[in-house]
């Protein structure tokens, strides 16, 4: 089943379940289950039983603005280049640790939403990734455990600020800029993936693929990013954790392929749908 969290109309924001192409409110304009599809996953109303939206409010997905899949976690943690073929552009390679830096909750938008490139650089990018949402609180996870924590996943796309982000060693001003952080359309429970190792991610910009991977191609795998997470931080039902980026960025292309008003960027994702987005330039 696919989840996601949007608003129709002048009503409050809410989340539902897409069945059959078909929307079904189950958040508070509708049957009320939970307030918001975070507060679904940490009560356990996510995955929902076959024929729980019998009588919600409906909709089609022309009609609603999708909003990120989690749009109040309390934490979002991103992994820097964790494909190889990504530390091989870059020139990072031989990690013993992942890179690790947050992006503030503020900064997210849904699918179809426009990806605002910031009038202070001219560095503009993508970054198409896999997010996987925590299900229960998680501290000083071992690696055997690690998918008992894990809820579900999203696309992600971690638009960045080139410039911004390569004057420092310190990662965060380059990553979280207002309107950047794509999360979306939707959210899927684990359960439902057979096989994650299998699942391809592909990113295009205007139609142009860029990125293609599978994310058996991960660097450091999701239970040694839980492990490695969990053993700093406390990680709370409905954290985000953003596990890194393939090669083909396009900060390294040559010529750079970076981003600019008009361009429509695309990642998909095996079994978790498009996250599609349009830079626009900041006003």
């Amino acid at each position: 089943m696919k989840y996601l969290s949007y608003a129709r109309g002048e009503q409050e924001p809410t989340w539902g379940v897409l069945v059959d192409g078909v929307v079904h409110d189950l958040g508070p304009t509708g049957l009320a289950l939970a307030p918001t599809l975070k507060a679904a996953i940490a009560d356990g109303v996510v995955p929902v039983a076959d024929g729980a939206w019998a009588g919600a409010p409906t909709a089609s997905e022309d009609d609603i603005t999708f909003l990120p899949v989690i749009g109040d976690p309390g934490k979002v943690i991103c992994i820097g280049v964790n494909y190889v073929s990504h530390q091989n552009e870059t020139g990072r390679t031989g990690q013993t640790v992942p890179t690790v830096f947050t992006r503030f909750a503020d900064t997210q938008m849904g699918h179809l939403a426009p990806a605002v490139k910031p009038s202070v650089t001219h560095y503009y990018d993508y970054e198409g990734e896999v997010a996987l949402v925590i299900g229960k609180d998680a501290y000083k996870v071992s690696e055997a455990d690690a998918f008992d924590f894990v809820a579900g996943y999203g696309i992600y796309n971690d638009f960045t600020a080139r410039d911004w982000q390569r004057a420092t060693t310190q990662w965060i001003p380059g990553k979280n800029f207002p309107d950047s952080g794509a999360f979306g359309p939707y959210f899927v429970p684990a359960a439902d993936i057979d096989d994650l190792d299998s699942m391809k991610l592909e990113t295009r910009v205007n139609g142009e693929v860029r990125q293609s991977a599978t994310l058996a191609d991960l660097y450091f795998s999701i239970p040694q990013l839980l492990a490695h997470v969990t053993a700093f931080t406390r990680l709370n039902a409905g954290d985000v954790v953003v596990t890194g980026t393939p090669g083909g960025v396009g900060f390294f292309m040559e010529p750079q392929g970076l981003l600019d008003e008009g361009d429509v960027v695309e990642v998909e994702v095996t079994n978790l749908g498009i996250l599609r987005n349009t830079v626009v330039d900041e006003k």
